[in-house]
Formats: C-alpha cells, sequence, structure tokens
C-alpha cells in the first residue's frame, strides 16, 4: 500500500518554531475518515489536513480538515497552510490563486510574492454572520475574571466566517493575560452554544506595529487554547468592522497571538465594506519546518 506523504509547516510567523504548526497530508486517498482522526489525534496539533486528490475538482482541491476531536468545516491557519503545501511543496500549480474545497465551502488563497518567495498569503473568508449576544458577567466568570475585566463599551457577541466564535472585548492585555478558564463554566456554555470558541481580545498589544492582543480557546474541540487561529480571527475583523472599534467599517490591523504559549504570531486581519456586505480577509507568513512519510 502506498504510504501518505505529510509535511509540517508553522503559519502566521516568519521565523521556524513560532505561529501555529500544521501538518498537512498527501497520497490519502485509502485512509478512512476514522483513520484520519485518528492521525489528526496522534499528532494532537490544533489541526491537521489531508489533500484527498493531486487533481483539481471544480476549480479547487479538496480538503479536510480534523482537531484531535473532531473534521471540522473551516479553519484558518490549515487553509493557509495546506495552500502553502499545494503550491509550493508539491507544485501543484504556479498560480498566484489557489482555491481550496472545504466543507464550509470554497475559500481561496492569494499569494504574494517577494523576489521570487511567498512572502505573505491571504484567504477571502465567508461572508459574516452574527449570532446572540451574551451577558458580560457570565464570561468574566467563564473566564476567571472580575466584571470589570470585560470592556463595557462593546458587546459579547457570536460571530461566524465559517467557524462560530464568541468573541469577547476585554479593558486590558494585564486582563487577557490573567484569563484561567473555568472548564464547567465553558462546556455548560459550549455544549448548547453556536459559538463554541472563544476569542478574548485587547486593544493594548504584545509589540509595537501590532493594534491588538488575542487569546483562543476551543476545548470543546480538543485545543484548550490555540496559538494563531485564523477563523476566529477572521470573525473579529467582522466585530471590528460592524461596531467600527477603528472609526470606521474598513480595517487593516495586525494581531498578535500565542504569547502565553510561547508561540508568538502575527495575523493580518482587513475587511472591505464597500458593497454593503463585510468582506474578511485574513493573512500571515508560512514557514516550512519537516517532511516525512508516515508508517
Amino acid at each position: 500500500m502506498h504510504k501518505p506523504k505529510f509535511f509540517i509547516t508553522d503559519v502566521f510567523t516568519s521565523r521556524k518554531y513560532g505561529g501555529n504548526p500544521l501538518a498537512t497530508f498527501i497520497d490519502c486517498e485509502s485512509l478512512s475518515s476514522q483513520e484520519m482522526q485518528r492521525i489528526a489525534r496522534e499528532i494532537n496539533f490544533s489541526e491537521t489536513t489531508f489533500i484527498t486528490s493531486r487533481q483539481p475538482q471544480d476549480g479547487g482541491y479538496d480538503v479536510r480538515i480534523f482537531t484531535p476531536r473532531a473534521e471540522v468545516e473551516f479553519a484558518g491557519h490549515p487553509t493557509l497552510g495546506t495552500a502553502y503545501v499545494i503550491r509550493e511543496k508539491l507544485r501543484l500549480t504556479t498560480a498566484s490563486e489557489v482555491v481550496l474545497n472545504l466543507r464550509a465551502g470554497k475559500i481561496p488563497v492569494t499569494f504574494y510574492e517577494v523576489s521570487g518567495q511567498a512572502s505573505r498569503l491571504w484567504m477571502r473568508q465567508m461572508p459574516p454572520r452574527f449570532g446572540k449576544r451574551l451577558e458580560a458577567g457570565t464570561l468574566a466568570r467563564l473566564l476567571g475574571l472580575a466584571a470589570s475585566d470585560i470592556a463595557p463599551d462593546f458587546p459579547v457577541e457570536e460571530v461566524s466566517t465559517g467557524f462560530p466564535t464568541l468573541v469577547v472585548p476585554l479593558a486590558s492585555l494585564a486582563a487577557l493575560r490573567r484569563i484561567k478558564i473555568n472548564r464547567d463554566e465553558y462546556f455548560a456554555l459550549a455544549n448548547d452554544a453556536w459559538a463554541k470558541i472563544i476569542l478574548a481580545f485587547s486593544r493594548e498589544a504584545y509589540e509595537a506595529g501590532q493594534h491588538l492582543s488575542v487569546r483562543v480557546f476551543a476545548d470543546f474541540y480538543g485545543i484548550p487554547e490555540d496559538a494563531a487561529t485564523g477563523s476566529s480571527n477572521g470573525a473579529l475583523a467582522a466585530y471590528l468592522a460592524r461596531h467600527e472599534l477603528f472609526g470606521a467599517p474598513n480595517i487593516d490591523v495586525t494581531v498578535g497571538q500565542g504569547y502565553e504559549m510561547g508561540r508568538p504570531s502575527d495575523l493580518a486581519l482587513r475587511t472591505n465594506n464597500t458593497k454593503g456586505e463585510i468582506e474578511v480577509s485574513v493573512g500571515g507568513s508560512v514557514v516550512e519546518v519537516a517532511e516525512g512519510v508516515w508508517g
């Protein structure tokens, strides 16, 4: 039997061992869904992707995404990392845009090059959907914070650009760093919620050049904390645009994430609201780490 090949990349970083690690498998047509899930659990990254055919289908490449606990419809850093593998490692295309066929739909990834090297990849996410607004005190208890740590001038709100996320505005970077998830409260909320991922953010940055700091928690999917979350930051971009946190519906900002985990990450967020609908793009760099044969 032909053994699948895999690539490991770090996404949303320009430095090896930063950002969010991703394992991407190719030549895996013989694997069942159950085997893919077991491999994802064995690797235990926040996500593992499987390119199920080298041949494009309907203008895109069929890709499946698994967390250690479940297959998911969409995730951000796996989208960028897998597109990078398709174009830069497998050389399946030389086009400046690579389309992934995900369960959530078709996601285009655009490559921008400097000196012939892919320097930044941008994915255009699904049109935003907005869900419930939640009471701030509930989230303060869940995050192990005081009610005063929740920023009072913007809502706690469910948002999705492909993966529903509960966006929680905090009053300071110090509050963001103090978060300690109450798992009982978290699962009580997540079990019945549309948005089972929590993104907390502060308008104070980790480093110069960044505009926001973020932490993301997704224990429902087997990810207690994530180092760089393109899907949830897409939801954040839509939230920032809708509520005009930067004074306008169009944003162009950089977010820091993963610092508490020792994996500093940089995510670029853009929105365009000129057509009456918020268009969200999330960008970042990809670094090659390793490759091999599974089994």
